[in-house]
């Protein structure tokens, strides 16, 4: 192999490196095998670095190949969707290393790597990640510096530095882009993630689904008002309206199950001033969005359901920003339909008879269905029912039975199902939601953090006049999960975020971590909402308040006129740190005589030795033969000969140079 086609120690070395930082972010969603392949193919290629191996012949190849395909069937049991697709491009990355041989195999494998990068945005556009990219890319970048520095035979940093300079020189044009380039949908699609990647709440609650959401912290939606915050136990964010009950388990109506008469509701007539507010939502791979009661949206995409949700009709892949308008007074469905009467009271036939008994009973002592709502309430207040966040496990038939009578420890899930239950048992329509409720306040940026531990499950109950009312009896069970949250209501527990030691949310009475915590969930509020929720609108939107009413042309102009204000510097500034060879004074005599014999006719050629140049001179111009002839002498002995910088001779080599005219 040439020397020219070798890969530089260093080179090789950077190269390694880069493929185990960009396997660092998918190290939660590959199979432990596919990092185990990198430690085998970064081994096998240090080993024939070494001359101890050499590179696997193509028997080899294939069968690694054949290895690395059924792996990946078999561990996510397909070979379409997300997840599988980017761990077979890992797998086949990481391969590519025992192919390392020469300096062409090296530039596949390096572009191969930035492309490796941008698989890790479509998991996540989180700030951090953010960083872990940028970091990907200087260390790629700075593989590619090291392979143009042949020699270079030992790990060093020094290639480092320049790679930093080139995307720092990038970095302009990067931010031209981001503002200006138009706002296009992808020329291609990505398969769509596994069911696995689902967060928040699911379509289908049954007792214990929302205690298994609430031990987690992550954040779920992150929202800002453009007022005050309303007091945390108005924060009703309503998500789901699950009107069904099938074998214990509660789901929402689909479109199809609701008549085409039903499925819009007359809308009704706002009261009060509407709270503003906008949401930006985690990656839920739902359709459903939250919002306070009466949510309507004035952002494009959004639709309403006859239950007064809002939806979007494509899943929630990505951080998703969306404005709201609220009016929490707003009566809400004063007259029944029939239908949805008769879906609102509809119970299985022949469950939970100790329950129906008890909801019979009070119906009939009471004089009217807000004083048998009153009743329920009070007896969760009477009688010694638990709020907990591991409740004990109810049998597959007559669940509420055994919760209301028997066990009477339950989350929020539990009372809000037995609560409905009794409502209808009782003639009174009545519904579950489910969403959050709640949130931390961040004092930072005045943004309402809510988190999956927020999550939350109550009722909604159809009273004459009054429309759908919300009544939430885990208020009656445990009033401080409504007023302080759940940390508070689980104190003597001691059951908050049981799976997560190391959350930094279970240590915010310590003020430095959790003025940290604070700050960076600032930064990456900002992040979400300037960076990530920079789309068409707000390019749009930018550009008009710069320019006015904006043409195709003139954005055209904008869009050409901006990328030359920022290669145009970058261009000038390359141009005058070139570096030119310093003619030396000898050198400069010799060209100026070359120029006198040039004004005689006689122009030297390119690449033409002084000898064979003197000699044609001196044919055409026979008169200055013998200055020609001492001139050419004398530079080459000055040129070549030792001591060839003293003045002494240079200036008699000047005199020779003039004598010629």
């Amino acid at each position: 192999m040439k020397a020219q086609q070798q890969i530089p120690r260093n080179a090789l070395g950077w190269a390694i490196l880069s493929m185990f930082t960009l396997v660092l972010p998918h190290i939660e969603r590959i199979p432990p095998w596919v990092l185990a392949v990198y430690l085998f193919a970064a081994f096998w290629r240090i080993m024939v670095y070494r001359g101890r191996w050499s590179f696997p012949r193509w028997p080899v190849k294939l069968g690694l190949i054949i290895a690395g395909f059924a792996g990946i069937l078999l561990s996510f049991r397909s070979l379409v969707g997300l997840e599988p697709t980017v761990a077979l491009l890992l797998t086949a990355f990481a391969l590519k290393l025992l192919e390392l041989a020469e300096r062409k195999d090296a530039y596949v494998l390096l572009f191969l790597a930035y492309f490796v990068v941008l698989t890790e945005f479509l998991f996540s556009q989180d700030l951090l990640i953010v960083l872990v990219c940028v970091l990907n890319v200087v260390i790629i970048t700075t593989a590619l510096v090291a392979l143009h520095r042949p020699g270079d035979d030992r790990f060093n940093l020094r290639p480092m530095r320049q790679a930093g300079v080139m995307i720092l020189q990038a970095a302009p044009l990067m931010l031209v882009l981001f503002f200006l380039f138009p706002r296009i949908g992808p020329l291609w699609t990505v398969p769509i993630k596994s069911q696995q990647a689902k967060t928040g709440m699911s379509e289908f609650m049954s007792p214990g689904d929302v205690s298994r959401l609430s031990r987690s912290g992550e954040v779920a939606f992150r929202v800002n008002f453009e007022g005050d915050v309303p007091p945390r136990s108005e924060l009703y964010w309503r998500g789901l309206v699950m009107s069904r009950l099938r074998q214990g388990t509660w789901s929402a109506l689909n479109f199809y199950e609701v008549p085409a008469s039903q499925r819009r509701q007359n809308e009704p007539e706002p009261l009060g001033e509407p709270l503003r507010y906008s949401i930006i939502m985690e990656p839920t791979q739902q359709r459903w969005l939250y919002g306070l009661r009466y949510a309507r949206s004035t952002s494009s995409g959004i639709m309403h359901s006859a239950d007064f949700r809002i939806f979007r009709p494509l899943v929630i892949e990505d951080d998703y920003l969306y404005q709201v308008r609220s009016w929490p007074d707003t009566v809400l469905e004063p007259e029944l339909s029939a239908w949805r009467r008769r879906i609102e009271l509809e119970l299985p036939d022949g469950a939970n008879p100790r329950t129906r008994r008890l909801a019979a009973q009070i119906a009939a002592e009471s004089a009217s269905p807000a004083e048998a709502v009153e009743r329920v309430l009070n007896l969760f207040t009477r009688e010694p029912f638990v709020y907990t966040l591991q409740p004990p496990l109810l049998p597959e038939r007559d669940r509420m039975d055994a919760f209301l009578f028997d066990t009477r420890r339950g989350f929020c899930e539990h009372y809000a199902a037995a609560f409905v239950i009794m409502m209808r048992a009782a003639g009174i329509p009545a519904r579950v939601v489910a969403g959050y409720q709640g949130g931390e306040v961040n004092p930072v940026n005045g943004t309402v953090i809510v988190h999956q531990f927020d999550a939350h499950a109550w009722s909604e109950v159809w009273l004459e006049g009054r429309g759908w009312v919300r009544v939430d009896p885990t208020a009656a069970v445990a009033p401080e999960r409504i007023e302080l949250g759940l940390e508070e209501a689980l104190a003597e527990e001691g059951s908050f975020l049981p799976d997560s030691p190391l959350s930094p949310l279970r240590y915010r009475k310590i003020d430095i971590i959790n003025k940290i915590r604070l700050r960076y969930d600032a930064l990456t509020y900002s992040w979400q909402a300037w960076v990530v929720g920079f789309d068409a609108d707000k390019q749009f939107d930018l550009l008009k308040g710069f320019f006015g009413d904006f043409s195709a042309r003139k954005f055209a102009a904008v869009l050409l006129g901006s990328w030359a204000l920022v290669l145009v510097p970058v261009a000038w500034v390359l141009l005058l740190r070139r570096k030119t060879h310093a003619l030396s004074r000898l050198d400069r005599l010799y060209l100026n005589f070359c120029r006198r014999l040039e004004s005689m006719g006689v122009a030297r050629k390119a690449g033409e030795a002084p000898r064979d140049y003197a000699l044609r001179a001196q044919r055409k111009i026979p008169r200055l033969a013998e200055q020609i002839a001492d001139v050419t002498k004398r530079y080459d002995q000055l040129a070549y000969a030792e001591g060839a910088s003293q003045d002494g001779e240079l200036g008699e080599f000047a005199r020779a140079v003039r004598s010629i005219r």
